[in-house]
């Protein structure tokens, strides 16, 4: 339980971080102009921080449950299968409706689309490496 609470502030760490690098750079500003019509003029960094580390306890737990089902032989390869999953509920589920409803340029979807996808490897790629251990003992438990 306690690999499972570091892990867990530590990927929501990870969440604040890339959503920072994603959301912060030159790039997506300039593609993420075309929201400043309906764009809060400053962000809450303090909920903002408090709702990426909740994610970070419910994304590993979410791994965790799904551990003994995910495909992959290796902790890594059910990590990045878990971060496949995640990325089309995630980001493909609200980049496609997005953009069919909205007046948004394919540029502004696929940056999301490929930065979601790296977020989510990282995040994926990190649980399988740090929480493996903590999934089989989960899994040989449950055969018991």
């Amino acid at each position: 339980m306690m690999k499972y609470g570091i892990v867990s502030v530590v990927s929501g760490f990870l969440f604040i971080v890339i959503d920072v690098i994603i959301n912060a750079n030159p790039l997506a500003q300039n593609l993420y102009a075309v929201y400043s019509p309906i764009a809060k003029t400053s962000v809450n960094i303090p909920a903002g921080i408090l709702i990426d580390l909740a994610y970070g306890f419910i994304v590993a737990g979410v791994f965790l449950i799904l551990y003994k089902g995910l495909p992959g032989k290796t902790g890594l390869g059910k990590g990045i299968s878990f971060a496949l999953i995640v990325w089309f509920f995630r980001v493909i589920m609200s980049s496609a409706p997005s953009w069919m409803i909205l007046n948004i340029q394919l540029p502004i979807v696929l940056y999301t689309l490929v930065t979601g996808l790296g977020e989510m490897l990282v995040i994926g790629s990190f649980y399988g490496l740090t929480l493996y251990q903590v999934g089989e003992q989960s899994a040989r438990s449950q055969q018991m």
